[in-house]
């Protein structure tokens, strides 16, 4: 065998080598995954007839959320929240009929279908996409309240509108911090003994209680994308 054969055969090698690399390290830059599971932990507010200012009875919150991302762009998230709320009369401008005064403390629940929009194309790799590894987003949605107040439990439909902004850690990993309010289509979310107070009949589009929460919380992806289908998902 020649010199220039031999040089010629071990260039051929080392370029199909790199070639190889090449495809392997593009692959991993380009994973990225459908499904991600998630926790929030933060502070929960309440306005409605015994509470005007969400920076007063502050209350615990938190959320489990499983979110389904078909593109870069937006996410389908299933989320169950909880919080604890409280309130007084006595904190707020409106005079009750004859000088009563209310307060409560109550528990809340919201299980909600959201839709999210992030801002930019949220990813780690995938340079072709021009992905960012932090992005804001709003998210709106539908979902159920369950309010438990002194011994009295009330269902009503819900809507969820927030924003928020996402970072990712790691190429599974995701730090995120949020802020939602929740418009409850009832009047018992602080109990039934507050319902038409001043003798106004709410209905399911009129009354006053909202749910907020303020939290930051961390989310695991799952469900790798395939990488080397000639379909698009």
């Amino acid at each position: 065998m020649t010199r220039s054969r031999l040089i010629s055969i071990i260039t051929a090698t080392l370029l199909c080598l790199y070639g190889t690399v090449s495809a392997v390290a593009q692959n991993v830059d380009d994973d990225s995954y459908r499904y991600d599971i998630g926790v929030n932990l933060g502070m929960s507010g309440y306005a409605g007839d015994a509470n005007t200012n969400l920076m007063k009875h502050i209350g615990f919150g938190g959320q489990l959320s499983m979110r389904y991302m078909p593109n870069s762009r937006m996410a389908f998230r299933a989320v169950l929240s909880g919080a604890s709320l409280s309130g007084n009369t006595a904190d707020t401008d409106n005079a009750l009929p004859e000088g009563a005064q209310y307060e409560f403390t109550a528990s809340n629940f919201d299980l909600s279908v959201r839709y999210e929009f992030n801002f930019f194309a949220y990813g780690i790799g995938e340079t072709y996409k021009k992905l960012r590894k932090w992005t804001p987003y709003i998210v709106a949605g539908l979902g159920v309240n369950l309010a438990s107040c002194g011994g009295n439990t009330a269902v009503a439909p819900s809507i969820p509108l927030g924003l928020g902004v996402k970072y990712k850690l790691r190429p599974r990993w995701n730090l995120m911090a949020e802020f939602t309010m929740t418009k409850v289509f009832g009047d018992h979310v602080d109990g039934k003994l507050l319902s038409d107070l001043n003798g106004i009949k709410s209905s399911f589009a009129k009354n006053t209680d909202w749910v907020s929460m303020i939290s930051i919380g961390i989310s695991y992806e799952f469900s790798r994308r395939c990488s080397t289908c000639h379909y698009v998902e």
